[in-house]
């Protein structure tokens, strides 16, 4: 039987990362996944959409550029468009399966399934099973986008977020089950190419669970853009039109029945782990109801040779998690020692405007038993926000008002996801309001908004008002 010394189960980030910094100590490691390197990130998700995302973005920037004195009229070739975003994707999965190689990683595509303790059997693509024996096992088989009962994505007009980023053409209409990230950002990137869109979302507003004055911005910059949002209804079913259309129709909370007609349908409603594939009885490992692995912050679980990382493991469901948790893992997995530090892990949702967070927002620093202080700097006083002609949102830090350290920030605005590090830096290295204010910033630049937003938290802002 063939032996190694870390088994990965899953080429996501987090599996990937685990597989070459394990092999980076010296191991001899297999990397097992059913789709090849790169998960649903690299292939499926984050990237794939974000490139989308800004080619639609340019889209509308040129078609608005009137007011800086630049009129055009952009023809945009949607075929061209996905063959630049495939060519994007299939860089970087190359690129991932060149460093796995030079790492001395062996890679094999199938599925991995427990036998016992320390034996998986693997079923190859072409129907072939054979055994592996391992010491310890990494598991990062990620997570899959969660259905609607009655809405099967084997049905042709209904489509997932996997589905939609793999479409060759922008559908003339839309219906867009939820008004999370995924429905945020994908609602946005086809409104962007023409297609009329129709978003149903059971919440009162966009982006469920960040703060109403961050998403608000969002909403507005999506509805200028010709998307059509409809509240506090849930999908119920749909129905075929004699024209080829689809009828989707939804129950609102007060008891009213909709229809939203439309040329496909996305459920768009979040995502769910992948445990159910593992062969769990065989190693006694039990997941959650959810389906997550409960995990120390050594990402071990219940059995002390098994480690989870990534989606798999719980929320929240993102790449630079897992790839954090994954090199974690890896660490101890080959007898060293290591622990996951998440008070900073950063969110962002790539809508437009961007938002992003890290740490603790007000109310959270007040359950927490903390005094916070809070200093915020508008875009619309930032030199260099009004030069990019991107001046709607703001950078808000929240720190302790006893001790001056930064417990959190949020950002709603022009390359959030990017001034979001920053903060991430002070939040987990214990940063005060005045080492941030007092570090001299670019000028112009975006992060000068975050230096200022500190000054504004010490009352000595220059450039806006004083709380």
């Amino acid at each position: 039987m063939a032996m190694t010394d870390v088994l990965v189960i899953g080429g996501g980030p987090g599996g990937y990362s685990a597989a070459i910094r394990a092999a980076q100590r010296d191991c001899d490691v297999t990397l097992v996944d059913r789709d090849g390197v790169g998960g649903t990130c690299l292939n499926h998700g984050c990237i794939p959409s974000k490139a989308l995302l800004t080619a639609s973005n340019l889209v509308t920037e040129l078609e608005s550029a009137s007011r800086m004195g630049i009129y055009a009229e952009p023809f945009v070739d949607v075929g061209e468009m996905i063959d630049w975003k495939d060519d994007v994707v299939d860089r970087l999965t190359g690129g991932v399966e060149k460093l796995c190689e030079a790492n001395g990683v062996t890679v094999r595509e199938g599925t991995a399934r427990f036998t016992d303790d320390h034996t998986v059997e693997i079923a190859a693509t072409d129907g072939t099973i054979d055994e592996l024996e391992f010491e310890t096992a990494v598991i990062a088989t990620g997570s899959h986008p969660m259905s609607v009962p009655g809405f099967s994505v084997n049905d042709d007009p209904i489509l997932n977020s996997r589905q939609a980023l793999a479409l060759e053409g922008a559908p003339r209409s839309l219906a867009v089950v939820g008004a999370g990230y995924i429905g945020m950002e994908l609602s946005t990137v086809f409104a962007k190419l023409g297609t009329d869109v129709t978003v149903v979302e059971m919440e009162d507003d966009v982006l469920p669970g960040y703060e109403s004055d961050l998403t608000r911005p969002v909403k507005k910059r999506a509805e200028s853009v010709g998307v059509d949002f409809q509240f506090g209804q849930v999908a119920v079913e749909w129905s075929r039109e004699g024209d080829g259309t689809v009828t989707l129709h939804t129950e609102g909370t007060d008891g009213t029945d909709h229809e939203t007609t439309a040329e496909r349908i996305l459920v768009a409603i979040g995502r769910e782990p992948v445990s159910d594939t593992l062969g769990l009885e065989a190693i006694g490992l039990e997941p959650t109801d959810a389906g997550f692995f409960e995990t120390d912050d050594r990402t071990r679980t219940a059995r002390d040779h098994v480690f989870a990382v990534g989606d798999v493991a719980g929320e929240p469901m993102l790449a630079h998690k897992a790839v954090a948790e994954g090199l974690v893992a890896a660490e101890v997995a080959s007898g060293g020692d290591a622990a996951l530090h998440d008070a900073a892990i950063p969110t962002a949702v790539f809508v437009d405007p961007e938002i992003a967070t890290v740490g603790l927002t007000e109310a959270d620093a007040r359950d927490a038993g903390h005094s916070p202080v809070v200093g915020e700097f508008p875009f619309n006083a930032s030199g260099r926000a009004l030069t990019l002609a991107e001046t709607e949102g703001f950078v808000r830090v929240v720190a302790g008002e006893d001790t001056g350290r930064l417990l959190g920030a949020q950002i709603v605005g022009p390359e959030a996801s990017e001034l979001i590090g920053e903060l991430g830096v002070a939040v987990e290295t214990g940063l005060t309001l005045e080492d941030v204010a007092g570090t001299v910033h670019m000028h112009p630049t975006l992060s000068e908004a975050v230096m200022e937003a500190c000054e504004n938290a010490l009352g000595q802002a220059i450039h806006t008002l004083n709380r």
